[in-house]
């Protein structure tokens, strides 16, 4: 923590590599991710609804209660842990605050909405389709911004402190 905070991470060959290769890690992350969503639906409401409910032509049953508890005991765990890891490292940058926050609140926000919305097509009402086909793309959207604002960080040289960063 503290290499960020003094400005020593500038220095620190090993531990640029550390975050870097952390941050290609997350890439083939979301790729996978991604794969694994276009696996069984694409970024029409209609394919996230059968997904959900089932669909008789294809012979697929609707996702059951304890599949869906499954998925999302997992998920919300380990999604609120990259969230918050990736934060944390985006807090430590000298990006200006308003993004920070906006991009933090999006990671989290967007991951746990797109958790809910599953529940939400299944249980509650086919229209919220729209929310989990909006929330996968905000979730993978936020996740490059971060890993591209992170690794942008680790990779501009050393300059001249900015303007959102000068003490009052």
């Amino acid at each position: 923590m503290r290499f960020f905070v003094s400005g020593e991470h500038y220095r620190k060959v090993l531990l640029h590599t550390c975050i870097l290769l952390f941050l290609g890690y997350l890439v083939l992350f979301a790729v996978s991710a991604a794969l694994m969503y276009f696996n069984h639906m694409d970024l029409s409401p209609a394919s996230v609804v059968d997904y959900y409910l089932g669909n008789e032509a294809e012979f697929r049953p609707p996702r059951s209660y304890q599949s869906l508890l499954e998925v999302s005991h997992f998920h919300l765990f380990a999604q609120g842990m990259l969230a918050m890891t990736l934060v944390h490292l985006l807090l430590m940058t000298e990006l200006p605050v308003w993004l920070k926050i906006g991009l933090g609140a999006t990671a989290f926000f967007s991951a746990v909405a797109n958790e809910a919305a599953g529940w939400l097509v299944r249980f509650v009402h086919p229209a919220f389709a729209w929310l989990k086909v909006g929330t996968f793309l905000a979730l993978e959207g936020a996740l490059l911004l971060l890993v591209l604002c992170i690794g942008g960080s680790l990779l501009r040289p050393v300059g001249r402190p900015r303007p959102w960063h000068r003490k009052r």
